[in-house]
């Protein structure tokens, strides 16, 4: 039996029970630092990581062939997507780390920005919802994936590249480009920043998206292995979206039960 096609628990538990995920905290010194580091890694200022946005373009390259919108970004931090988009469709995004874009040329073209998936009208509906290196960071993944599966419209396609976490190629490339400028630039270890930040690993990702879509394809890069890749790609289609309903119901009866 295909993976989306599996009962959601034998037992009528709930899946997905370990989410939402507490972030583990920064130290005093990784958080007095954390925005401007964040802002450094994100815009690529050093040369080691100039070298990591440069293998992420795969991703944005693969994301951005397909065409259409209307578009909803998740996570799109310094707006640094936007270049890879033709500009013709409506594009809204999703960000809270307001710090990043503020200021930016890019907001021209931004019709409506929003702190999380939730907060986007229940009556909007978009040809493509993306995210590029973002789905890792979201501590409540599953309740966006399934919001993001009711805002598609019929037809739409739930896009995402993603890191290779878990894998030993990954590995080797955070550790010896990102963590090690990182390091040169602070004295600090990047790891702690890695588990404040990556909440989830590839293959759960993968899984929560396959709950959620009966379509899932998957690329990556370099190989088409995950041991030796860098990145994956995720084409989601066909999203179920009475399967997205129940479990929202369900987390929402379950938080506001007596004793949540």
């Amino acid at each position: 039996m295909p993976h989306s096609q599996l009962p959601a628990r034998s037992s009528g538990e709930l899946p997905f029970p370990d989410y939402p995920r507490t972030r583990p905290p920064l130290t005093e010194a990784h958080a007095r630092i954390y925005a401007e580091q964040y802002r450094i890694n994100r815009d690529g200022e050093t040369l080691a990581d100039g070298a990591a946005q440069k293998l992420e373009q795969w991703m944005h390259r693969r994301i951005a062939g397909v065409s259409g919108g209307p578009v909803l970004e998740i996570g799109a931090g310094t707006l640094n997507h936007l270049r890879f988009e033709s500009g013709a469709e409506p594009y809204d995004v999703i960000e809270p780390f307001t710090e990043l874009y503020n200021g930016r040329a890019e907001c021209g073209r931004v019709r409506a920005f929003y702190d999380s998936v939730q907060e986007v009208p229940k009556d909007i509906r978009y040809r493509r919802i993306i995210s590029v290196a973002v789905l890792e960071h979201l501590p409540d993944l599953p309740a966006d994936i399934a919001t993001s599966a009711l805002l598609l419209d019929d037809g739409g396609i739930f896009q995402a590249g993603i890191p290779s976490e878990g894998g030993l190629l990954w590995w080797l490339g955070w550790r010896f480009s990102t963590g090690l400028a990182y390091y040169l630039r602070t004295g600090l270890d990047y790891g702690v920043i890695m588990h404040h930040e990556h909440l989830s690993d590839a293959r759960e990702i993968l899984e929560v998206v396959r709950y959620f879509f009966d379509d899932v394809k998957v690329v990556r890069f370099p190989t088409p292995f995950h041991q030796l890749s860098f990145y994956a790609y995720l084409e989601a289609r066909e999203p179920r979206r009475e399967r997205a309903r129940e479990y929202l119901r369900r987390r929402k009866r379950g938080r506001s039960a007596p004793g949540r």
